[in-house]
């Protein structure tokens, strides 16, 4: 069996990714720090569906279940390296990093360790062991300033709104980097709002469904004139899945080095959105979520925050030409299924 390595693990994509590749006969193992960003139990409670026993997990010994996990910081490449030794993997997929525009106002620093030295780390040590394709998380936040939608690959994304958004910028630069000087096959991937089970408790959804079962005001901002291109998590593994056994190859075809493609290049790298390119006003993302609930929210509107953007539109055209799939789950199915695991995993004692 090919050996795959999912940072991230116990994160919400990582937690669904890595039940898929399972499902497809991977040998799968699993990394995470386990930090307490947010709910610490939600990420067990991941990992133990996993089949992996989360009593006294401890930092650097690997745990078996339905994966193999480790718990380790991306920062300690002593010991990430050591991992990647062990067990020579085929695939990697970074999907480890602190998430969240609004805490990059808070804290920034942990934006640049997280995201970038844990990112540099993994490079390095798919440079010392080399694997067949890495493929790594960048965000729809790249595109930041930019209003020409729908985004499509090539857009500019030299105007990030949040640190967030310039460390997924700086991901990409840097992967392109290893790509080419060390014949990395790499493949970024801009995500476009993802929501569904198990998703994160900072995370609009979670945060507008326990208020509504709690019967608490939630805010709105921009006064809820936004919308967003949101993705179900099940299309995005999917998506992952699919794109895997895909390595970019070098000297793209399309590339021009006087016309530079930002997707493409003449080292073993690309760039794809993945979105439902279908843009949803974000009102009627929260009037499914009533309907889901039989109850209506109590909505309190406020203006725009800082490193926000009103609109995210993915132009999914070149994954679809790709792979030969494109996200389509609808907002009511997804938030249907979403409500279905909010109501069963807060109800258990």
């Amino acid at each position: 069996m090919k050996k795959v390595l999912i940072t991230g693990a116990a994160g919400f994509i990582g937690f669904h990714l890595s039940k898929k590749l399972i499902a497809q006969g991977y040998d799968v193992y699993g990394l995470d720090i386990i930090n307490d960003y947010y709910d610490v139990n939600l990420k067990l409670a991941r990992l133990e569906a996993l089949g992996v026993d989360t009593k006294g997990l401890q930092t650097n010994k690997e745990v078996k279940g339905n994966i193999t996990f480790v718990k380790l910081d991306l920062q300690d490449l002593e010991n990430l390296k050591a991992l990647f030794e062990r067990h020579r993997f085929d695939f990697v997929i970074n999907l480890a990093a602190q998430a969240g525009v609004r805490y990059s106002l808070i804290n920034p620093q942990s934006y640049i360790d997280n995201n970038i030295t844990g990112f540099l780390n993994v490079l390095e040590c798919c440079r010392a062991f080399p694997v067949e394709h890495l493929i790594y998380a960048s965000s729809s936040s790249v595109y930041g300033l930019s209003e020409d939608i729908p985004f499509k690959e090539d857009n500019s994304t030299n105007h990030p709104l949040s640190m967030y958004a310039a460390s997924k910028k700086a991901n990409e630069m840097m992967a392109h980097s290893y790509a080419h000087l060390f014949k990395i096959p790499s493949t970024g991937l801009r995500f476009f709002t993802v929501y569904g089970p198990w998703g994160r408790p900072d995370m609009a959804l979670y945060i507008f469904t326990k208020a509504i079962v709690e019967d608490q005001p939630f805010e709105v901002f921009n006064f809820g004139k936004m919308t967003r291109d949101f993705t179900y998590v099940d299309d995005i593994v999917e998506s992952i899945n699919r794109l895997l056994p895909k390595p970019p190859k070098a000297n793209h075809p399309e590339f021009d080095k006087k016309k530079p493609l930002a997707s493409k290049s003449t080292a073993p790298y690309q760039i794809f959105n993945i979105g439902n390119n279908s843009p949803i006003p974000l009102m009627d993302y929260v009037k499914a979520l009533e309907i889901a609930l039989v109850k209506k929210g109590k909505i309190d509107l406020k203006p725009m925050q800082p490193g926000d953007v009103t609109t995210t539109y993915a132009d999914a055209d070149s994954l679809y030409d790709y792979i030969g799939f494109k996200p389509a789950t609808t907002i009511q199915d997804g938030i249907k299924k979403f409500v279905e695991f909010y109501l069963d995993y807060n109800t258990k004692e």
